[in-house]
């Protein structure tokens, strides 16, 4: 392991880890009072390190998981663990049954397909598997819309063996970047005031509907705080980036990009080491720190092109840390994160849900 930032071969991913435990706990306090309660998205980051220190810090029902890959590497840690998509197709629901004989697995659908694969794959393992009915609260992604569709589907998840229907989600997933506070509130409490609305339709024709999860990063405190809602499924806030590093979010950057310069052609830029496939461009190019006036102006396979003010002493072999515009994406690119404190590094936490582990060598990761 590299003892210090200089030493960390690029580019690499480094994690402030005072930062980060910063910001597990704000979000951790925010939760630990009133109805609603946190279960942080593994999507953001793919490490169980980070996982782990989410569930420890308290306020936690359990983890949200995108991938059927995630939750496997996850599972060890005993947690409850939402699928907050549909899993369908090449063995996922089987998968997830047989992470069911040792912990509460619940998934998302929208389909009677979606129901009928994961039910088989329930009575195949011997299990009973959660399920949340998957609303379009406005995304216009995944999830069935409000009204008699949704509850015809809920009925039918009630009454197939191998499911217990727990309840709804709906992802306002629209309305996390919008950058005016109070237009942000208005659209995420529509958005949230239709589900809770669903919630009590399942309720008033005599179905259970206990969870009522939605929620992220941007609407955290909105969404945590609107009656009805039980659970939030936030996961950037424990990183951060620098597309929500534009809202008023009260959540420190934690991680960055290391590059090193290897080329210093002219007075006026430089080209460092961590280009497109290691930081994504999906939501804009990344940001300089350290460096007042510095922009990332291309990024290139290889190559990040950034130009300078004025008399910038950056020199062939300095380092420098990119701020990402999306955090996931950017760790799906990496295979672990370097932990920091200062200048030493301090541990090495692998990204073991990055890409697809089940390709890896013919084997799952476990």
């Amino acid at each position: 392991m590299p003892e210090r930032v200089l030493d960390i071969p690029t580019p690499a991913l480094v994690v402030d880890v005072a930062a980060m435990d910063r910001n597990v706990r704000r979000m951790a306090a925010f939760f630990s009072t009133g109805p609603c309660r946190l279960r942080p998205h593994v999507k953001a980051h793919k490490t169980r390190e980070i996982a782990r220190r989410q569930l420890a810090a308290g306020g936690c029902v359990g983890l949200t998981c995108a991938t059927v890959s995630e939750a496997e590497v996850v599972a060890p840690l005993g947690a409850s663990i939402l699928l907050a998509n549909e899993p369908v197709g090449s063995g996922k629901c089987d998968r997830l049954a047989a992470l069911a004989r040792g912990r509460e697995i619940i998934a998302a659908v929208d389909s009677d397909a979606g129901v009928d694969e994961l039910a088989g794959a329930a009575r195949r393992a011997g299990v009973r598997i959660g399920v949340l009915v998957d609303i379009n609260v406005g995304q216009m992604r995944c999830g069935v819309e409000p009204g008699p569709d949704a509850v015809r589907l809920a009925r039918r998840v009630a009454h197939t063996a191998g499911l217990a229907l727990r309840g709804l989600m709906g992802y306002e997933g629209h309305v996390q970047p919008v950058a005016d506070r109070a237009e942000r509130e208005t659209r995420a409490r529509r958005a949230m005031g239709e589900l809770v609305g669903m919630a009590q339709l399942l309720r008033d024709a005599g179905l259970p509907c206990e969870i009522v999860s939605g929620g992220g990063t941007g609407t955290y405190d909105i969404s945590g705080r609107v009656d009805g809602v039980t659970e939030v499924q936030a996961g950037s806030y424990v990183l951060m980036d620098s597309d929500y590093g534009r809202l008023d979010l009260p959540f420190e950057q934690a991680f960055w990009v290391l590059g090193t310069v290897i080329s210093r052609p002219d007075p006026t830029r430089c080209v460092a080491d961590c280009g497109h496939k290691a930081v994504t461009k999906d939501h804009g190019l990344p940001a300089v720190r350290d460096l007042e006036g510095a922009t990332v102006v291309a990024l290139n396979d290889e190559h990040a092109t950034i130009a300078l003010p004025a008399g910038a002493s950056l020199q062939v072999g300095d380092r420098v840390f990119l701020r990402p515009s999306h955090t996931d994406p950017t760790i799906n690119l990496h295979d672990v994160f370097y932990a920091i404190e200062g200048d030493r590094v301090v541990d090495v936490w692998p990204i073991a849900a990055r890409g697809y582990p089940e390709h890896r060598n013919g084997a799952r990761v476990r």
